[in-house]
C-alpha cells in the first residue's frame, strides 16, 4: 500500500478546461505523481464511483473539484468527495461561481430541455421526450436528473479553499501544488480555511498596464466595432471592460492582448455580488446629465445579463430567474 497522501480530481458541470489547465503545468505534474497517490481522476484514469465509496472517510488528503452542480449525480459526487476528503478545493470558475453553465439559471428545466431538443437547430422529432430511466437488453439505463438551478460547490457542501479562473492559470496551479508539498514537508502552513488561493487580492485594473485617466464615458460599444488605442484603458474608450470588479491574479492577460476583461476570475476581495459591483463601477463613469442621456449610454451594452453575470450568476445574490427558482 502506498504511504503517499492521496489526491483526487473530479469534473462536474463544466467544459473540461480545468482538467487541461492541470496538464498545462507541464513537468510539474511529475511532482504530483512523486508526492501523491492519485486515487481518483476519471478523465485521466480508470476509476469507478464504487472505488471512492469503499475508501475511508477523509482518506483523500486533497481533492480538486471543478464544475458546478447541475444534476443529481453532480450533487451526489460533491457530497461523496466532501466526505472522503480532508481538503476540498473549489477549483475553477464553474465550481466557485457557476460560470457559463450557470447562465442556464435564467431558464427553468423545461425551457432548457425544449431549447436543447426542439429548436430549429435540432431534429429529434416532435414526439421526443427526455427520459431519465429506461430499459435496454443490457440492463437499466439511468440518466442524471437536472436540478432546478445550477449550484456552486459551496451551496452543496463545505469548501475548504477556492481557486477561481476559467481556467486557473497554470503558474497558479503549480504554485498551489508547491505550497501543499511544502506543507507535507513541514516547511509551510496552509492558509486559513475559506481562503481564495493562487490568486491576487486586488482587481484586474491594478494589474493592467494600460494608461488610466479620469473616465467620462459618453457611449459603450462592442470591441469588434472599433479600433481601440492599445495603450489606453479600454473602459475609457467605451469598451465595457470588467476589470474594476474582477479579482486579480491572471496578469490582466485579456487587456494585454487587446481584449476586454470578461470577469472569469470572479469578484474581487470583499465584493459580495459581482454584477452589482460592476454596475456601480460603470454607472460612476457615465457622462450624462439627464435620464435620456444616461439610458442612451447604457443601451450600448449589448448583453447586460452576460456582461454583469456571465461567470457569477449561480453564486450571486440573484442565483437565477424567478421562473427557474419556482
Amino acid at each position: 500500500m502506498s504511504a503517499k497522501p492521496k489526491f483526487a480530481m473530479y469534473w462536474a458541470a463544466s467544459c473540461g478546461g480545468c482538467e487541461i489547465a492541470v496538464l498545462n503545468i507541464h513537468e510539474k505534474i511529475l511532482d504530483v505523481d512523486a508526492n501523491f497517490d492519485v486515487v481518483f481522476w476519471p478523465v485521466a484514469m480508470d476509476a469507478k464511483y464504487k472505488d471512492v465509496e469503499a475508501m475511508e472517510d477523509e482518506s483523500i488528503l486533497l481533492t480538486l473539484f471543478n464544475g458546478g452542480i447541475r444534476n443529481d449525480e453532480n450533487e451526489k459526487m460533491a457530497k461523496l468527495m466532501r466526505r472522503k476528503s480532508k481538503i476540498l478545493v473549489s477549483f475553477g470558475s464553474c465550481a466557485c461561481e457557476g460560470c457559463i453553465p450557470g447562465l442556464a439559471n435564467f431558464s427553468n428545466v423545461d425551457e432548457i430541455i425544449d431549447t436543447a431538443f426542439h429548436t430549429l437547430t435540432t431534429d429529434n422529432g416532435s414526439e421526443f421526450k427526455l427520459q431519465t430511466h429506461y430499459s435496454v437488453p443490457e440492463g437499466e439505463i439511468h440518466i442524471p436528473t437536472l436540478l432546478p438551478l445550477l449550484k456552486t460547490l459551496d451551496q452543496v457542501v463545505k469548501v475548504d479553499y477556492y481557486m477561481p479562473g476559467c481556467p486557473p492559470e497554470s503558474h497558479q496551479i503549480a504554485a498551489v501544488i508547491d505550497l501543499v508539498i511544502q506543507v507535507l514537508q513541514g516547511k509551510a502552513t496552509l492558509p486559513p480555511p475559506g481562503a481564495t488561493i493562487g490568486v491576487g487580492n486586488s482587481t484586474v485594473c491594478d494589474e493592467c498596464k494600460r494608461a488610466r485617466n479620469e473616465k467620462k464615458i459618453k457611449y459603450f460599444t462592442r470591441i469588434q466595432l472599433t479600433h481601440p488605442d492599445p495603450a489606453l484603458c479600454l473602459l475609457e474608450q467605451g469598451i465595457p471592460c470588467n476589470g474594476p470588479a474582477t479579482r486579480s491574479g491572471c496578469g490582466a492577460l485579456c487587456p494585454a492582448a487587446g481584449a476586454q476583461c470578461i470577469g472569469c476570475y470572479g469578484p474581487a476581495e470583499g465584493v459580495m455580488d459581482y454584477g452589482s459591483r460592476l454596475i456601480s463601477s460603470f454607472a460612476s463613469v457615465i457622462d450624462g446629465n439627464t435620464p435620456e442621456e444616461i439610458e442612451k449610454v447604457i443601451d450600448g451594452i449589448a448583453d447586460p445579463a452576460g456582461q454583469f453575470y456571465r461567470f457569477s450568476l449561480a453564486g450571486s445574490l440573484l442565483r437565477g430567474s424567478k421562473t427557474a427558482r419556482s
